[in-house]
């Protein structure tokens, strides 16, 4: 069953986009009943819990990453079951499961068109009712073993994205959604020992629908009044427009 929608999926690309390799970053939708890489450990998602301001993202500009300090050890149940953009996928990544209708079950957050992809097809359907055909696919490379890199340069990609994040169950499933007033980064990062990075990186400029503690503890500030920003980790896929005709890899 794994080879015949491996074969499916490939054939789906080739057929939306001819001549072009399924990028990297897709290939566990290649064979979506496989068990890789399972259970997703906080610290393998640990660049989603560092916000900052929009304004600080600039080369030179030094960020930690991490559980931000009201966090402790472990975000709680309570503390994952947060409002959009730091919600339903949050909650499934916690090395608890949970059952994935809680996730993919409930109506989508104010401002948020979402959808649950368990296939190549199914996450490419998505994106391209959002994006249109002339999209690329967009990833992280962050090093496991790195808290703190210095930021060398910041590329926007896009005024509007649609982010799949991978969910904590066994067979391959991504909870994929756009959000109203973001804006997506390429971000090329540097640790103190040379090693490198790139960050996907979000800004959402309508913050209203946060969870006020979390943005009050951790920025100092009040939802709806200025644009907040996360790192994206690398057990996510983010969908952007392309000024090419063919879809690609940043």
């Amino acid at each position: 069953m794994g080879s015949d929608a491996s074969q499916s999926a490939k054939d789906y690309w080739q057929s939306v986009w001819p001549n072009t390799t399924v990028p990297k970053p897709l290939w566990d939708l290649l064979q979506p009943y496989s068990k890789t890489h399972l259970p997703i450990e906080a610290e393998d998602e640990k660049q989603y819990w560092t916000l900052f301001f929009e304004h600080d993202l600039y080369p030179r500009k030094l960020m930690n990453l991490g559980l931000n300090k009201h966090f402790d050890n472990q975000p709680s149940r309570e503390q994952l079951n947060t409002s959009q953009p730091f919600g339903a996928w949050l909650r499934a990544r916690a090395t608890e499961r949970y059952n994935l209708n809680e996730v993919c079950g409930k109506p989508p957050a104010k401002g948020e068109d979402k959808h649950c992809a368990s296939s190549l097809k199914s996450m490419a359907d998505f994106a391209i009712s959002k994006l249109g055909k002339n999209i690329k696919v967009v990833s992280s490379t962050f090093a496991q073993n790195q808290d703190q890199y210095i930021v060398e340069g910041v590329n926007k990609i896009g005024e509007k994205a649609v982010m799949c994040h991978r969910l904590n169950f066994e067979n391959v499933v991504f909870y994929c959604h756009q959000v109203n007033a973001t804006t997506a980064y390429m971000v090329p990062l540097v640790a103190p020992d040379g090693t490198k990075a790139k960050a996907l990186t979000i800004c959402h400029h309508d913050t209203r629908g946060m969870d006020p503690d979390v943005l009050y503890e951790v920025l100092k500030v009040k939802p709806g009044t200025v644009p907040v920003c996360h790192f994206v980790g690398n057990k996510a896929i983010g969908w952007v427009t392309s000024e090419s005709n063919h879809p690609c890899v940043v």
